[in-house]
């Protein structure tokens, strides 16, 4: 059987993008997507859930993101779910699921900004 990982979200940025460059000199761009879902319970109470998603855009991808959202930015993000683990100071061991972002198009982009960012 083969395996397969793609996310495709679309939310709103909960802060600005944060961009930072390797030591090699490769751009990385991370950022928050809340997303939200609707729901209503066996009872006819409507819910709210969210989700928060840490994204990863790398290379120009990374820079336009940087350049063209910002908080509450309304965005669509296609990638891969990564999990990255980690050891602090302490010696705990830490791990966090992201998504690695492949496409990240801008909804609703301001008046001069590009549709989407390729990666």
């Amino acid at each position: 059987m083969a395996n397969f990982n793609k996310v495709i979200l679309v939310g709103n940025l909960t802060r600005d993008p944060e961009l930072r460059y390797t030591p090699g000199g490769q751009p990385v761009c991370n950022f928050d997507l809340a997303v939200n879902r609707s729901y209503t319970t066996q009872g006819g109470e409507r819910r709210d859930e969210v989700c928060y998603i840490t994204i990863v855009a790398w290379a120009k991808q990374a820079e336009t993101c940087a350049e063209y959202l910002k908080k509450g930015s309304s965005t669509l993000v296609e990638g891969r779910l990564q999990q990255r683990s980690w050891e602090t100071p302490e010696g705990q061991k830490r791990s966090k699921h992201e998504v690695v972002a492949e496409r990240v198009q801008f909804l609703g982009a301001r008046r001069g900004a590009p549709a989407d960012a390729e990666a």
